[in-house]
């Protein structure tokens, strides 16, 4: 096998598709294969496979973008899994976010065996399979960090790491053939909100004995330094509490509960009742309750219906939408659609979140909107009332020095911070590590022999429609896309059936077409031009209600392209009288 060296890292120029190489050693073999998270934020989904014991790290989903119309989800497609490996083993999550445990459902009919997680991850985890109409009865199996436990002959190690979040935890999977260690998503905070630090010594005695490769976060490797503690959000925070004469309203991610709870202990301090809004920040922070990590003191918390009946300067809203999410309930509050919780001039709404890429309009239209209502917004590039949960570069350096990894491979991210994680860790380890650059469906050989990319899998998304009829196909993505961009047209054709021609006059139908001066000339040409069009069918198109439709379709897509360059959809009615 031929490996070009491109810059600090290696990458395989080979294109097989099968897990390992024709003619390469019998025994066991150590393969890691990206399903999603290596070329976007979020679907993250990794696949170890030590013989014939598969292990799936995460099962991650992604919240999808603007284009994608009427898309509620999008999860990593899950074919390869079933054609290389059958049914899995065991999942690992490591913390309970979106794109870690989003989803675990879709991938639930090919497990076999159980679901590990940290007691919160497996509780945010549950609600998600209910819905799905899956009892997963004694399959989900709740460790701590320290914990061990045997999958077939894979030993799995759990590791406390620092995120937004509580219980979040890396995984080192020791296997016969060396140990891989897997960060989650983590940062180093000293000052953490529950006093829970990540574990650096364990870490730091991997390193020691020895890791065989790491696959570290990627986040924020473009962000220098330090990112700054959770704690470091109170002062911020406690400014707008300070300041804001009417109500405030804050939106964060909805297991951002760290997050949640400064802003619980500021809203005591400050005299404030408390009310939450948004489905799924109600239904996560009664499950940190009931799990002790989160503490409202009594007579704190009222309900969203009830916001009305205080006056605003003694309410402050917790609510989901930080990201645009148009049916999100701060969508819905700065459109005054919300049923119980309005704004006013001198309401605050704070964005306590990331902005996401790709989300920067969809989060701009709705600042939009709250201004229009009069109210004012604070986000962080004003204010710091948000800190990552993910180590920025210096951060991902102390991981790389600490572990001290055969191979590295960069995960968690769009390529160009893969690509930027790749360089630093060349220059870190001064060569001691070989970097290894993947995308998603490469398959990553560790052993046995020298690590390198082999190959590769399919790999791609599934587009989900939760409201309606579960996966949207590229058919009825493409046909709503053309809907947005150009309409429709309903041409309707009575057609005499003894004669095969059109009788009377065609009407055309449209809905959302732009209609300017060439394309109402068009318009009025229609009648006449249907006419030609059923004229000049053949015969066997004439007798065939679906053929004389789909030559109709075809020449007025044609003459709409090329007379006003527009692609509306064409839905043809065709009556025979």
């Amino acid at each position: 096998m031929k490996l070009f060296l491109t810059g600090p890292y290696v990458r395989s120029t080979t294109a097989m598709s099968a897990i390992s190489a024709p003619g390469a050693a019998t025994g066991p073999t150590l393969d890691v294969i990206p399903l999603g998270g290596l070329g976007e934020f979020g679907m993250n989904m990794l696949l170890v496979v030590w013989d014939d014991t598969a292990i799936l790290i995460d099962a991650g989903a992604m919240f999808p973008g603007p284009e994608l119309l009427g898309v509620d989800l999008v999860v990593p497609n899950l074919g390869c899994l079933q054609e290389r490996v059958g049914r899995l083993a065991a999942v690992v999550l490591t913390h309970g976010h979106e794109d870690h445990i989003g989803a675990l459902p879709y991938v639930w009919p090919l497990l076999e065996g159980p679901v590990y997680g940290t007691p919160l991850t497996l509780a945010l985890v549950a609600p998600k399979l209910e819905e799905h109409g899956v009892a997963p009865a004694d399959r989900l199996c709740e460790v701590a960090p320290g914990d061990t436990v045997k999958v077939g002959d894979v030993t799995l190690e759990f590791i406390r790491v620092t995120h937004s979040m509580p219980d979040c935890v890396a995984v080192a999977i020791h296997t016969p053939a060396g140990v891989i260690v897997h960060t989650g998503d983590f940062k180093f905070d000293q000052t953490p909100p529950d006093g829970q630090a990540l574990d650096v010594h364990r870490f730091s005695e991997l390193g020691r004995t020895g890791v065989l490769a790491l696959f570290g976060d990627s986040t924020n490797i473009e962000r220098p330094g330090f990112t700054p503690s959770e704690i470091d959000v109170v002062d911020g925070l406690e400014q707008v509490f300070s300041s804001a004469t009417g109500k405030i309203v804050v939106a964060v991610f909805a297991s951002s509960l760290h997050r949640i709870q400064i802003v619980v202990d500021l809203a005591a301090q400050f005299g404030r009742k408390l009310a939450f809004a948004g489905r799924s920040v109600i239904q996560n922070t009664q499950i940190a309750r009931q799990l002790g990590h989160l503490r409202l003191p009594a007579g704190l918390q009222i309900r969203d219906t009830e916001v009305s009946n205080h006056p605003a300067r003694d309410v402050v809203c917790v609510t989901t939408g930080s990201q645009g999410e148009r049916r999100a309930a701060l969508s819905r509050i700065a459109t005054d659609n919300h049923h119980h919780v309005t704004l006013e001039p001198d309401d605050v709404v704070v964005f306590s979140a990331r902005a996401i890429p790709g989300n920067l309009r969809a989060i701009g239209r709705v600042m939009n909107h709250i201004a229009h209502r009069g109210a004012e917004v604070i986000h962080e590039e004003r204010t710091r009332v948000h800190v990552s949960g993910h180590g920025s570069a210096e951060e991902l350096k102390l991981m790389l020095s600490l572990v001290r990894p055969r191979y590295f491979v960069p995960i968690h991210g769009e390529y160009r911070y893969l690509a930027e994680h790749a360089r630093v860790a060349a220059r870190v380890t001064g060569g001691r590590t070989t970097v290894l650059l993947a995308e998603d469906g490469d398959v990553i050989h560790l052993a046995p022999g020298d690590g390198r990319i082999e190959g590769r899998v399919a790999t791609g998304r599934v587009l989900i429609d939760r409201t309606r009829s579960g996966e949207v196909s590229d058919d009825v993505l493409r046909d709503r896309r053309c809907l947005a961009a150009d309409g429709v047209v309903v041409p309707v054709i009575a057609v005499n059936r003894q004669a095969g021609r059109v009788a009377g006059t065609p009407d055309v139908i449209t809905r959302g077409v732009v209609v300017d001066e060439r394309t109402q000339a068009l318009l009025e040409q229609l009648p006449q031009l249907l006419a030609e069009v059923i004229a000049g069918a053949s015969p066997d198109e004439r007798s065939t209600q679906g053929l004389l439709a789909e030559r109709v379709r075809i020449e007025l897509e044609r003459v709409f392209r090329k007379q006003v360059d527009r692609r509306p959809l064409v839905l043809p009615v065709i009556t025979e009288i």
